[in-house]
């Protein structure tokens, strides 16, 4: 049973020079004939899955840019969305949005058609380590989309920041958290920056050209953002983000409790009936299959059931609760310590799990090296 509903909009008006999602130049792309690929890709989808649309929790807009359409196309967006997907279990409805984009016509569009949470790219308010990420906004449309946003009705607003970026110091870091702690947001993302192949960073760094913080600047950073945040009454309830009592990001909760979810769009991924599936990424390609009445499908895998407990350990452990000794085994029908006993007692006895009778959780120090703890549960044959 799907919980949650992810769509897909892969047009930008200008590309980030780490992003490594599928995504187009906005400009003489076939946008509105895309829009209407999507409207069928849903129909297909539930009425292939009937019954596994009927409670969907959340639905998230992301891309490449969804606020890089007109406020026409968001509206016939929206308009398909309402058409193929129940809303009546729904109750948080976020889109990504570039600051510099999210005019007022687009802002009431999105609000008036059920979007009650915006997660906004602003990742730092140094303007010159924003250009040279390939960030178009300056701090001011930052600050003028939010107060507007409010104004129109939105109270989720969401940021996200990064450090661990070229150059960056960390009284930059410092900076940017402060500037961010005016805006008195009851949700932040912070992620460290990861050089993704077949990003324009990347290709600095395959030449040399790429001048990173070291590591332990890096972790250092991290710890700055944990205290900072802490201080600012967000709690971390995951690696990597921060919130205020109810507005934890319900959508990304899904994808960490390993349930499913359903994605719509070019080189969208879902996890569907206990398989896991990626779309074509090629608009042509994506579009074609969709215009034959096909789902747009490339790559599927049905997940076993070892690899289902593998994911419900790695991806649980991202949240700061962890994963919980009841509902692994209500999922699993056998205890974790039945699969991973050694691996757990291994972890803790170097500091980096701890471990109660509620379930297992990274420790404060387990933060710092979370990938290098999680694929100790990738050890099954």
């Amino acid at each position: 049973m799907a919980r949650g509903v992810y769509i897909h909009i892969p047009f930008c008006h200008q590309i980030c020079n780490y992003c490594d999602f599928n995504k187009f130049y906005f400009k003489n792309q076939p946008v509105d004939e895309y829009i209407e690929a999507l409207g069928k890709e849903m129909a297909l989808t539930t009425e292939k899955h009937p019954e596994t649309f009927r409670n969907i929790e959340t639905i998230f807009l992301g891309g490449g840019t969804p606020t890089a359409l007109s406020p026409e196309q968001l509206d016939k967006l929206l308009t398909s969305i309402h058409t193929y997907i129940p809303m009546n279990s729904v109750t948080e409805f976020t889109s990504e949005a570039n600051p510099d984009e999210l005019s007022a016509a687009k802002l009431q569009v999105l609000f008036d058609g059920g979007v009650n949470r915006l997660s906004m790219g602003v990742q730092s308010f140094d303007q010159g380590l924003l250009q040279k990420i390939g960030r178009t906004h300056s701090n001011d449309h930052v600050y003028e989309t939010i107060a507007l946003a409010r104004k129109i009705g939105f109270r989720n607003i969401s940021i996200d920041l990064m450090y661990g970026l070229p150059g960056q110091t960390m009284a930059q870091w410092k900076d940017s958290l402060a500037k961010a702690f005016t805006l008195d947001l009851p949700h932040f993302s912070a992620y460290s920056l990861i050089v993704e192949p077949k990003t324009i960073f990347y290709n600095q760094y395959a030449k040399g050209k790429l001048y990173l913080p070291t590591e332990d600047l890096e972790a250092d950073m991290y710890d700055v953002l944990m205290q900072q945040m802490a201080l600012h009454g967000l709690q971390q309830y995951e690696i990597s983000n921060f919130a205020k009592p109810g507005y934890h990001s319900e959508h990304n909760k899904i994808y960490w409790d390993n349930d499913e979810y359903a994605g719509f769009g070019a080189g969208a991924h879902g996890y569907l009936a206990g398989i896991r599936y990626s779309n074509h990424g090629p608009l042509k390609k994506y579009m074609e299959a969709v215009e034959a009445n096909e789902l747009p499908i490339v790559h599927a895998h049905e997940v076993s059931q070892v690899e289902k407990r593998e994911e419900q350990m790695f991806l649980g452990l991202r949240k700061t609760e962890g994963v919980m000794h009841s509902i692994y085994e209500e999922k699993f029908k056998t205890p974790m310590t039945a699969h991973y006993d050694v691996v757990i007692k291994d972890l803790v006895s170097k500091g980096l799990l701890e471990q109660d009778e509620l379930g297992v959780r990274l420790t404060r120090k387990g933060r710092f090296v979370g990938n290098e703890v999680f694929q100790q549960f990738l050890l099954e044959d």
